[in-house]
């Protein structure tokens, strides 16, 4: 039987790796947070990461009727967050 190469795998080193969100990263590389995980993280209401998953500022992944967070997703949006001071 050909093996067939989708475009959700990549070759690396004659293996096949599933490929996560188009942007390079293997599946086996994503870890998730729940979204009481991602509160916590934050300091902020559950409610208040769920609005941020909404609106798109986050984001997520739904399983089932719940969400997970890749870890590199808040990440990014606390990198992206910080307030520089003025002096």
């Amino acid at each position: 039987m050909p093996n067939a190469h989708s475009a959700d795998t990549e070759q690396v080193a004659g293996a096949s790796r599933p490929q996560l969100f188009g942007d390079g990263t293997a599946l086996e590389d994503v870890s998730f947070l729940t979204v009481a995980e991602v509160a916590g993280v934050m300091r902020v209401s559950k409610m208040t990461v769920y609005r941020m998953v909404h609106s798109g500022e986050l984001t997520a992944v739904r399983v089932g009727r719940s969400f997970r967070v890749p870890s590199k997703a808040v990440r990014e949006y606390l990198s992206g967050a910080y307030v520089g001071s003025t002096e």
